[in-house]
């Protein structure tokens, strides 16, 4: 009979502690957006070196760029807090140090994600898109969509829909489709390394397609199509850069 009390308060405590933990997971995809606004992950790849870096390293790395810390410098202890966190949850890999009271931290292969490429993209935009202040206020309604379901949660905390929304917002329409393209890139690369499906297509019409990324791909490993149509609303369409070889952007 002890041992059944002692194994029910047990269950109970693990629920107890699972609930809490589902309460602060919020905390994840704040620290997310915090390491990308201070473009933490470009300061340690540093060119490909991924060297091991203390907080005070990655600050004095970060502090003068565009969307750093600043010329204060920042707070080690607190960007430490945010790396030990996050290394949890194997965006960094942490490495103790006998020198001092600091971790050093590098990327782990989720962490090269957050990573500017060579063409401007990483993760990080998709991460930031999700996470405006626009989109964050439509989460806390999500109850309204079972209470009164005829209109949805983003339009009641913003007014209009999504994609009006951003349609009239040019800085969050543009981090949408840099969103987009950090996103379908890399996938489109890897498709296309072993997807055979497009010889002998002669129009390829993308549905959707953002600012074309995905479409110029095809059409520069398949020559034989003759056309491409980028199929997507007008303000996205406007935005998509012009690509020279048949290829036509469609309004919806």
């Amino acid at each position: 009979m002890e041992n059944r009390n002692g194994e029910a308060s047990n269950n109970n405590n693990n629920a107890r502690l699972a609930i809490m933990e589902l309460a602060n997971m919020i905390s994840v995809p704040m620290s997310l957006n915090a390491v990308v606004r201070l473009k933490v992950a470009d300061a340690i790849w540093e060119g490909g070196s991924n060297a091991p870096l203390s907080p005070t390293e990655i600050l004095a790395k970060i502090s003068g760029s565009e969307g750093g810390g600043g010329a204060g410098g920042g707070d080690a202890e607190n960007l430490q807090r945010i790396l030990r966190m996050l290394t949890s949850y194997d965006v960094f890999a942490e490495h103790i140090v006998d020198d001092g009271p600091q971790r050093r931290y590098s990327l782990t292969e989720v962490g090269k994600t957050l990573v500017t490429d060579k063409n401007g993209l990483s993760y990080g935009s998709y991460i930031l898109q999700h996470h405006q202040d626009a989109l964050m206020s439509a989460w806390t309604m999500v109850d309204e969509a079972v209470n009164d379901s005829s209109t949805e949660p983003f339009a009641k905390a913003n007014g209009e829909p999504a994609y009006n929304y951003y349609g009239k917002k040019p800085e969050m329409n543009n981090l949408m489709l840099n969103a987009m393209s950090g996103v379908s890139v890399p996938f489109m690369k890897a498709i296309l390394e072993s997807y055979n499906g497009f010889q002998g297509v002669k129009t390829l019409v993308d549905v959707g397609g953002s600012g074309g990324d995905c479409l110029k791909m095809i059409l520069e490993k398949h020559q034989s199509i003759q056309l491409g149509i980028n199929f997507d609303l007008p303000e996205v369409v406007e935005k998509a850069p012009k690509i020279p070889r048949k290829l036509d952007h469609t309004c919806i």
